[in-house]
């Protein structure tokens, strides 16, 4: 695979700060992701917002084949930069395309150059890969997954079962984390079938070494429920709703 024609390192890390290349701007907000068992926030998911706080499509829409790569890399250095001027000392989880990274060690050196010119420790960056995006070539998304492991990045699967799950990529590769789709939350307190699902997905990445996210949580009820089946992670507006450029404290139930 070749290489993108523009290496970014310390010196391209105020210009991805600032959005150069693009021809748009934008910023992010962050919702906690709870450890339910330590009562603590276990990580921030970085969500990409409008630079005046609007929804993420408003941003995701002027992202083409053309601008891909650059979009990435200045997500990246956009999210260090503003998890370490708010002071996050939990991880930093950010959402990456597959698509986008030409290859894992030649891509990543945009984010660990902005770690390091501005003070973010890369231990505690969590990459995400976003279930919905299409990608045809597995091979390519396990050497991404693989060599982001060995750099010693957690990784997590976002959306599982929103779509086509990735039951090969867990077999190939397993995630550190596997954050469950919130169409598989809503009310899995009271459906049946949807409760079979999600215990065998429990028990699934249990055995492969991982730890579930259950992300979308919106009521007491689902919460109780999972915590019942040995989940530990949450996210969801129960807990706390993203806050733009901020740190928001989340809610934890009794």
């Amino acid at each position: 695979m070749s290489q993108p024609p523009l290496l970014f390192d310390e010196s391209h890390c105020e210009e991805c700060a600032c959005g150069k290349g693009l021809d748009f701007q934008f910023s992010f907000a962050f919702q906690p992701i709870i450890d339910a068992t330590t009562r603590s926030v276990f990580a921030y998911e970085a969500l990409v917002r409008g630079p005046g706080g609007e929804g993420a499509l408003s941003v995701l829409d002027k992202v083409t084949d053309e601008n891909l790569y650059a979009f990435d890399q200045v997500c990246r250095v956009k999210a260090v930069k503003l998890a370490s001027r708010l002071n996050m000392s939990a991880y930093l989880s950010i959402n990456f395309m597959p698509n986008a990274v030409y290859q894992a060690e030649y891509c990543i050196r945009t984010t660990l150059a902005a770690a390091r010119t501005y003070h973010f420790d890369t231990n505690k960056i969590i990459f995400e890969v976003t279930e919905g995006e299409s990608l045809t070539d597995l091979d390519h998304l396990v050497s991404i997954i693989d060599a982001y492991r060995e750099m010693g990045f957690l990784v997590a699967l976002d959306d599982f079962g929103a779509g086509m799950s990735r039951f090969n990529l867990l077999m190939a590769s397993p995630p550190h984390l596997l954050k469950l789709d919130m169409g598989l939350i809503r009310d899995v307190d009271h459906q049946a079938n949807k409760q079979a699902v999600v215990i065998g997905i429990i028990e699934t990445i249990s055995r492969l070494g991982g730890r579930i996210i259950a992300e979308g949580v919106e009521t007491e009820a689902e919460y109780a429920w999972l915590r019942e089946h040995g989940v530990e992670l949450f996210q969801g507006f129960l807990f706390a709703r993203p806050g733009f450029e901020t740190l928001p404290e989340p809610w934890f139930p009794e």
